[in-house]
């Protein structure tokens, strides 16, 4: 049986990183992999510390980009946010807390077992952004009509900027957006493959 042209076109959105499908389908079942819990070169003298997760194991999740999932850290449990590592993969910031209650080590490895949310929970909106809507009507009333994960993915773009001025002119690009009725920001690179911006792992300290 031929493919079809829509399927085609399916299959090269759901291949491109840089596209997100809010309707794919949701991993289920447990991933159980194994990784290194490492402390960041800067800033010196942190209390959290940080793994990234195997290719193999971040392959199973939902999308490239980021993704919000409940599980444990050699048996301690938690609910974090997956971020991309510019690589195809994910990393995960652990807390002092965490890490503590799981009682292990920085520079040991660890067994973990993660799970994406059933719903993603809403997105922190940062005080500029926040300012900028209230000062627009019609954007602001976008920005309630859409999901948490479209506010999750303006956020992201508008954050994933090195720069301040990057930051300002993304700022004022959306509320321009959003008050014309785009819902979504798109296409930006949500996985950091293609233009990294500040998205990634830190630098782990020396051993």
């Amino acid at each position: 049986m031929g493919t079809t042209h829509g399927e085609a076109a399916v299959r090269q959105v759901v291949n491109d990183p840089r596209c997100y499908l809010s309707a794919m389908a949701k991993t289920t079942v447990p991933i159980k992999f194994k990784a290194k819990l490492s402390r960041p070169a800067e800033p010196k003298g942190a209390a959290w510390s940080f793994l990234v997760l195997p290719a193999a194991a971040s392959k199973k999740l939902p999308t490239r980009s980021m993704v919000t999932v409940d599980g444990t850290l050699a048996g301690a449990a938690f609910r974090a946010r997956l971020e991309p590592d510019g690589a195809g993969s994910h990393w995960l910031k652990v807390e002092k807390k965490l890490r503590e209650a799981a009682g292990v080590e920085a520079g040991e490895t660890v067994e973990l077992e993660v799970a994406p949310v059933a719903k993603e929970p809403e997105p922190k909106v940062p005080p500029d952004l926040k300012q900028a809507l209230a000062s627009d009507c019609a954007a602001e009333a976008t920005w309630f009509d859409i999901t948490p994960v479209a506010r999750r993915d303006w956020i992201h773009w508008i954050t994933s900027g090195k720069k301040a001025e990057t930051r300002a002119k993304r700022i004022a690009t959306a509320i321009d957006k959003l008050a014309s009725g785009n819902r979504r920001a798109c296409c930006f690179d949500r996985s950091g493959m293609y233009s990294k911006g500040n998205m990634g792992p830190p630098e782990a300290a020396a051993e």
